[in-house]
Protein backbone atom coordinates (compact mmCIF):
# COMPACT_ATOMS: atom_id res chain seq x y z
CA UNK A 1 0.00 0.00 0.00
CA UNK A 2 1.41 3.40 -1.00
CA UNK A 3 2.16 5.96 1.69
CA UNK A 4 -0.17 8.94 1.51
CA UNK A 5 1.75 12.24 1.46
CA UNK A 6 -0.30 15.22 2.72
CA UNK A 7 -0.57 18.28 0.51
CA UNK A 8 1.21 21.44 1.69
CA UNK A 9 -2.04 23.39 1.88
CA UNK A 10 -4.09 20.64 3.47
CA UNK A 11 -5.66 21.06 6.91
CA UNK A 12 -4.03 17.86 8.14
CA UNK A 13 -0.67 19.67 8.57
CA UNK A 14 -1.89 22.17 11.15
CA UNK A 15 -3.94 22.28 14.31
CA UNK A 16 -7.62 23.10 14.16
CA UNK A 17 -8.25 26.83 13.91
CA UNK A 18 -5.13 27.72 11.91
CA UNK A 19 -5.09 30.63 9.45
CA UNK A 20 -3.24 30.88 6.15
CA UNK A 21 -2.33 34.49 5.31
CA UNK A 22 -0.55 35.83 2.25
CA UNK A 23 0.14 39.13 0.57
CA UNK A 24 1.26 42.50 1.91
CA UNK A 25 -2.03 43.60 3.42
CA UNK A 26 -2.82 40.33 5.19
CA UNK A 27 0.62 39.56 6.63
CA UNK A 28 2.44 42.84 7.35
CA UNK A 29 -0.60 44.77 8.51
CA UNK A 30 -1.63 41.95 10.85
CA UNK A 31 1.89 41.90 12.30
CA UNK A 32 1.68 45.65 12.92
CA UNK A 33 -1.70 45.17 14.56
CA UNK A 34 -0.21 42.50 16.86
CA UNK A 35 2.59 44.85 17.99
CA UNK A 36 0.02 47.61 18.59
CA UNK A 37 -2.01 45.34 20.83
CA UNK A 38 1.18 44.35 22.66
CA UNK A 39 2.06 47.98 23.35
CA UNK A 40 -1.49 48.74 24.55
CA UNK A 41 -0.95 46.29 27.42
CA UNK A 42 2.02 48.19 28.88
CA UNK A 43 1.38 51.72 27.55
CA UNK A 44 -0.88 52.74 30.46
CA UNK A 45 1.85 51.73 32.95
CA UNK A 46 4.38 54.14 31.42
CA UNK A 47 5.92 56.84 33.58
CA UNK A 48 5.82 57.64 37.30
CA UNK A 49 2.03 58.04 37.24
CA UNK A 50 1.40 54.84 35.27
CA UNK A 51 -1.32 52.45 36.35
CA UNK A 52 -0.68 49.16 38.09
CA UNK A 53 -1.60 45.93 36.34
CA UNK A 54 -2.91 42.77 37.96
CA UNK A 55 -1.25 39.80 36.28
CA UNK A 56 -2.05 36.14 37.00
CA UNK A 57 0.59 33.82 35.52
CA UNK A 58 0.33 30.16 34.51
CA UNK A 59 1.07 29.10 38.11
CA UNK A 60 -1.92 31.15 39.34
CA UNK A 61 0.48 33.54 41.08
CA UNK A 62 -0.80 37.10 41.37
CA UNK A 63 1.33 40.15 40.51
CA UNK A 64 0.31 43.79 40.98
CA UNK A 65 2.91 45.96 39.28
CA UNK A 66 3.51 48.78 36.81
CA UNK A 67 6.92 47.43 35.80
CA UNK A 68 6.78 46.48 32.11
CA UNK A 69 9.65 44.01 32.48
CA UNK A 70 7.67 42.05 35.08
CA UNK A 71 4.44 42.22 33.07
CA UNK A 72 5.86 40.87 29.81
CA UNK A 73 7.93 38.27 31.67
CA UNK A 74 4.72 36.75 33.00
CA UNK A 75 2.79 36.98 29.71
CA UNK A 76 2.75 34.05 27.30
CA UNK A 77 3.24 35.78 23.96
CA UNK A 78 2.90 33.49 20.92
CA UNK A 79 2.69 35.92 17.99
CA UNK A 80 6.09 36.15 16.21
CA UNK A 81 5.99 39.93 15.70
CA UNK A 82 4.96 40.57 19.30
CA UNK A 83 7.69 38.18 20.45
CA UNK A 84 10.26 40.40 18.74
CA UNK A 85 9.10 43.32 20.87
CA UNK A 86 9.36 41.16 23.98
CA UNK A 87 12.90 40.11 23.04
CA UNK A 88 13.92 43.74 22.40
CA UNK A 89 12.47 44.77 25.75
CA UNK A 90 14.28 41.94 27.55
CA UNK A 91 17.55 42.96 25.90
CA UNK A 92 17.01 46.53 27.10
CA UNK A 93 16.40 45.18 30.62
CA UNK A 94 19.63 43.18 30.48
CA UNK A 95 21.72 46.06 29.12
CA UNK A 96 20.36 49.05 31.04
CA UNK A 97 17.92 47.73 33.64
CA UNK A 98 15.37 50.39 32.67
CA UNK A 99 13.38 51.64 29.68
CA UNK A 100 11.66 48.33 28.87
CA UNK A 101 8.24 49.93 28.47
CA UNK A 102 9.68 52.71 26.30
CA UNK A 103 11.20 50.16 23.90
CA UNK A 104 7.84 48.45 23.36
CA UNK A 105 5.90 51.70 22.93
CA UNK A 106 8.49 53.30 20.64
CA UNK A 107 8.85 50.23 18.40
CA UNK A 108 5.09 49.91 18.11
CA UNK A 109 4.73 53.58 17.15
CA UNK A 110 7.41 53.25 14.47
CA UNK A 111 5.55 50.29 12.97
CA UNK A 112 2.22 52.11 13.09
CA UNK A 113 3.77 55.08 11.27
CA UNK A 114 5.19 52.64 8.74
CA UNK A 115 1.69 51.30 8.10
CA UNK A 116 0.54 54.57 6.53
CA UNK A 117 3.68 54.61 4.36
CA UNK A 118 2.95 51.06 3.21
CA UNK A 119 -0.57 52.07 2.23
CA UNK A 120 0.94 54.91 0.18
CA UNK A 121 2.86 52.31 -1.83
CA UNK A 122 6.35 52.40 -0.33
CA UNK A 123 8.26 49.11 -0.12
CA UNK A 124 9.19 47.79 3.36
CA UNK A 125 12.91 47.92 2.48
CA UNK A 126 12.59 51.62 1.60
CA UNK A 127 10.92 52.33 4.96
CA UNK A 128 13.62 50.36 6.81
CA UNK A 129 16.33 52.34 5.00
CA UNK A 130 14.60 55.58 5.98
CA UNK A 131 14.50 54.52 9.63
CA UNK A 132 18.22 53.70 9.48
CA UNK A 133 18.97 57.20 8.21
CA UNK A 134 16.75 58.66 10.95
CA UNK A 135 18.64 56.60 13.55
CA UNK A 136 21.99 58.04 12.45
CA UNK A 137 20.61 61.57 12.54
CA UNK A 138 19.03 61.02 15.98
CA UNK A 139 22.29 59.67 17.44
CA UNK A 140 24.14 62.70 16.05
CA UNK A 141 21.58 65.12 17.54
CA UNK A 142 21.58 63.40 20.94
CA UNK A 143 25.23 64.26 21.50
CA UNK A 144 24.32 67.96 21.55
CA UNK A 145 21.28 67.51 23.82
CA UNK A 146 23.06 66.14 26.93
CA UNK A 147 21.78 67.91 30.05
CA UNK A 148 24.09 66.22 32.59
CA UNK A 149 27.35 64.34 32.33
CA UNK A 150 28.94 62.03 34.90
CA UNK A 151 32.64 62.84 34.96
CA UNK A 152 33.75 61.05 38.13
CA UNK A 153 32.27 57.62 38.89
CA UNK A 154 33.77 57.52 42.39
CA UNK A 155 31.72 60.53 43.51
CA UNK A 156 28.22 59.58 44.82
CA UNK A 157 26.87 63.01 43.89
CA UNK A 158 27.92 62.45 40.28
CA UNK A 159 26.52 58.90 40.18
CA UNK A 160 23.22 60.20 41.57
CA UNK A 161 22.70 62.11 38.31
CA UNK A 162 22.64 58.80 36.42
CA UNK A 163 20.38 56.80 38.76
CA UNK A 164 17.91 59.47 39.91
CA UNK A 165 15.62 59.41 36.86
CA UNK A 166 15.46 55.60 36.80
CA UNK A 167 14.43 55.50 40.47
CA UNK A 168 11.90 58.32 39.99
CA UNK A 169 10.03 56.22 37.40
CA UNK A 170 9.35 53.54 40.04
CA UNK A 171 9.38 55.43 43.36
CA UNK A 172 8.25 58.95 42.48
CA UNK A 173 8.89 61.40 45.32
CA UNK A 174 11.49 59.16 46.96
CA UNK A 175 14.17 59.44 44.28
CA UNK A 176 16.42 61.75 46.32
CA UNK A 177 16.48 59.52 49.40
CA UNK A 178 16.73 56.20 47.57
CA UNK A 179 18.99 57.62 44.86
CA UNK A 180 21.57 58.68 47.44
CA UNK A 181 21.60 55.18 48.97
CA UNK A 182 21.91 53.52 45.55
CA UNK A 183 24.70 55.90 44.50
CA UNK A 184 26.65 55.13 47.67
CA UNK A 185 26.22 51.38 47.11
CA UNK A 186 27.38 51.70 43.50
CA UNK A 187 30.48 53.68 44.45
CA UNK A 188 31.32 51.22 47.25
CA UNK A 189 31.30 48.27 44.81
CA UNK A 190 32.82 50.10 41.82
CA UNK A 191 36.07 48.53 40.53
CA UNK A 192 38.87 51.01 41.08
CA UNK A 193 40.15 52.63 37.92
CA UNK A 194 37.67 51.07 35.45
CA UNK A 195 33.98 51.93 35.74
CA UNK A 196 33.16 49.77 32.69
CA UNK A 197 33.84 46.63 34.74
CA UNK A 198 31.06 47.41 37.23
CA UNK A 199 28.82 44.39 37.89
CA UNK A 200 25.18 45.03 38.83
CA UNK A 201 25.12 41.80 40.88
CA UNK A 202 27.58 43.36 43.31
CA UNK A 203 24.73 45.48 44.68
CA UNK A 204 22.30 43.39 46.73
CA UNK A 205 18.92 44.38 48.11
CA UNK A 206 17.91 42.94 51.49
CA UNK A 207 14.39 43.48 52.76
Amino acid sequence: MALRVPQSNGPQLFKEGYKNLQGLEEVIFRNIQATKEMSEITRTSFGPNGRNKMVVNHLEKLFVTNDAATIIRELEVVHPAAKLLVMASQQQEAEAGDGTNYVIIFASELLQRAESLLRMGLHPSEIARGYELALKEALRALEALAAEEVREWTDPAQVLKAVRSAIASKQYGQEDVLGKLVAEAVVATMPRGDASRFNVDNVRVVK
